[in-house]
């Protein structure tokens, strides 16, 4: 069967949010609350108000690639005179899924929904699964980022 690509609703929410567990899960995060109700209220919230975007990946009916978009705006600086900054997240494969250029696909989606929101930038903080992904799209390294947990 072959992969059609489609925008999150509602309807796929609750498969959503198990995907995006199991990547952090696989990614090493230590799991030490039940997320599923932050989520939930999140996505609720962030993708009624249209600073939540998210592509996914399906083969026949099955969710097979995650993407996600969360858009914020920051004071305008020199680098992105909009102050809109697009976060991605939640971009996934599923394991048999992978080296088929569905998460490329997924990442030139949620792009293309940055541009179209205005964001002059995106960030990510990615796995080393998905450096050389981010790299060949076009991401560079910034070696300041620095992050304070409250």
């Amino acid at each position: 069967m072959a992969v059609e690509y489609k925008k999150l609703t509602e309807k796929e929410l609750e498969v959503f949010i198990d995907m995006r567990i199991n990547q952090l899960r696989e990614e090493g995060a230590k799991e030490d609350i039940d997320l599923k109700p932050a989520l939930r209220e999140y996505y609720d919230r962030h993708m009624a108000d249209g600073t939540f975007v998210s592509w996914l990946a399906v083969d026949g009916g099955k969710i097979v690639g995650t993407s996600g978009m969360s858009f914020v705006e920051k004071p305008p600086y020199f680098g992105c005179p909009s102050g809109k900054i697009g976060l991605l997240s939640s971009m996934f494969t599923s394991e048999a899924y992978r080296r088929q250029g569905i998460a490329k696909e997924l990442l030139a989606r949620v792009m293309n929904e940055a541009k179209e929101y205005g964001c002059g930038a995106v960030q990510i903080t990615a796995s080393d699964m998905g450096v050389l992904l981010y790299t060949d799209f076009g991401f560079v390294k910034n070696g300041n980022f620095m992050q304070y947990k409250l």
